[in-house]
Formats: C-alpha cells, structure tokens, sequence
C-alpha cells in the first residue's frame, strides 16, 4: 500500500482513484462500510483512503486527554489488510485547517489529487469550521468533475457504530462489545518497550508497550490475541496482558504489559499487535508476592480458557 501525505505533490498514477474520506479512527464496520461503497462505486479504479494526521481533534485540542483507538501506523495496518491501494494521510496544519469546504474540495480533492470519485459518511464534516456538509461535497462534486456517494450511518444495537461507543465500550471494560462494533478486535499496537523486568523475576516474563496517547481502556487483566509482527518470532500467540499502572508496585505510568503462553525469546525492539478479547478482572494489590502470583497463575489459567474456545483465528 502506498501512502501520500502532501496533496501538492502526487505522481500521475496516483490519480484517478476512488477513495473513502475520514479520520477512520478504529477502522470499525461503519468506516468498512463506507470503505466497501468506495470499492463497489470503481471497481476498476484504485481504491483510496484519505485520512489526517494528526487527528484534527489532537491538532486542535493537544492538552485534551487521549481519545484515539490506534495510533496512524495501526490504522495503515489495518486499511492494508481491507486492501486499500493507496492511503492519502494527509499532513493536518494550518494551511490544510485553513481551507473553507469549496476550497478544499477544489485544491485538495479535484486538482490536488485527482480523485476521480470519494465517499462519505452521512455525519461528514469538512473544511474550515467544520462548516462542509455531505450534501456540500455532492454539489461540489457536481461542479468540480468528481462524483460523491454518502454512505448511511451503520447500527448496533440502539447504538449507532462509532467510535465513541466503541471508547465506552472499552472503558466499561466490554472488549466484545468494542469488537462487534469494529469487526475485529480491538488491538494495541507498537514496539516492545524496556521495562522493569518484575515479570521476568515472577515466572511471567512480558513485553510492555506504550499506551501513550491512545484512549485508554478499563484497567485490568484481559485474555489477548497476540500477533508479532516483525523480527524472528513473527507469527500468532495467545496469552494474558495487564493494562495500567501496576499497583502492586507503585507505577504510575500506565502501559500495556502482555505475557505469551508458551513463548520463549526477546521481543525487544519487534512490533505487537495485541488484541483484546476478554476482561478477566480490575486491577489489584495482594498482601505479598506468593498471593500475587497465584492470581496471575488463574488469569493465565481463565486466558487458555476463553482462547481455546474461539471459533476460529480472529482478526
């Protein structure tokens, strides 16, 4: 998949796609849907995906707590597994932020890009203000040369998909739920991180990664899916991870700490994707380490459980 952040600077084949526009935080069946329409609307163009980064929430808002589901090279991962063709991750400044909705359909979508038809979400917003509208972009469209199709709001439930149901599912400590929404588990993905090897001295040696600047789910222990995705030890495991602050030893930074059943070797420096499938408990501090480890001797235990049980590998 190629990727192409600057719209002033794109090679002739790199027009004439059809590409599905949004933040696509999550990539959940509301953004595969829109995604779908993209495909279904050119079958013979090459398919696109036009996202921000940095969200324009972060660029707008830094100090606001953390909201995102993945961070960008997660949401290409995932966008490359849908088979998207191109990712249009357009670089969000002032000069993006600053056009009104004509002009970014001029500038950005017609003569930057060359996009020869795109999709949107019925609740689609752009440009300066947020002041474009779906119904906006058709007229545009109809003006500029390239063709809209707006795609309905997809429902769960009483719920409309999104990924603010998804973020309370998460923080309720609901990972189903989230993954019904999604279409796939939601999954932490980054590089294995130094740690302070505690594990490793317990019998339960884990790869910690950083949960920075993403929306932080319920903390607790949870039965993972985990797929290394680089280095010599690439390939699929089960196990248990542990996301927050470790109270049992004073942490206060919280991360994502994941041990994988029947694993042996170093993880430093390769890339997981963890995905989370089950809650198994809250956090907790025990009176001493031999109560503590038979606890997470259980979780192990539970995590082998609900894993085994699966119907078949997820995504």
């Amino acid at each position: 998949m190629r990727i192409i952040r600057d719209y002033q600077f794109v090679e002739p084949e790199d027009r004439g796609a059809t590409v599905a526009i949004g933040n696509f935080d999550g990539v959940h069946r509301g953004h595969q849907s829109v995604i779908a329409l993209a495909r279904k609307a050119a079958p013979e163009a090459p398919l696109g995906v036009m996202t921000f980064e940095p969200h324009p929430r972060e660029y707008f808002a830094p100090a606001a707590p953390p909201f995102r589901l993945m961070s960008a090279s997660a949401k290409a991962h995932r966008l490359e597994k849908l088979g998207v063709d191109t990712l249009y991750q357009l670089n969000f400044n002032s000069a993006l932020s600053s056009l009104t909705p004509e002009e970014f359909a001029r500038k950005v979508i017609a003569e930057g890009l060359g996009l020869a038809h795109v999709v949107v979400g019925a609740d689609f917003c752009f440009g300066k203000g947020r002041k474009g509208t779906a119904e906006d972009l058709q007229r545009f469209g109809a003006e500029m040369g390239f063709g809209v199709t707006i795609a309905p709001l997809m429902e769960y439930s009483e719920d409309t998909v999104s990924s603010t149901a998804i973020r309370t599912a998460l923080s309720e400590g609901r990972p189903r739920d989230a993954a019904a929404m999604l279409g796939h588990w939601h999954r932490i993905e980054g590089e294995v991180i130094g740690g302070e090897q505690r594990g490793r001295e317990l019998g339960f040696p884990t790869a910690n990664q950083s949960i920075d600047g993403l929306h932080p789910p319920a903390f607790g222990v949870y039965a993972v899916l985990v797929d290394v995705l680089d280095g010599p030890h690439k390939g699929s495991y089960h196990g248990a991870a542990s996301v927050g602050v470790r109270p049992m030893f004073d942490g206060a930074h919280p991360n994502i700490e994941t041990f994988l059943f029947e694993f042996k070797g170093n993880l430093y420096g390769a890339r997981l994707s963890v995905g989370l499938v089950d809650y198994l408990r809250p956090e907790m501090t025990f009176d001493g380490l031999e109560p503590f480890i038979a606890q997470m001797q259980a979780d192990c235990d539970q995590a082998r459980e609900i894993l085994a049980a699966l119907p078949g590998r997820s995504q």
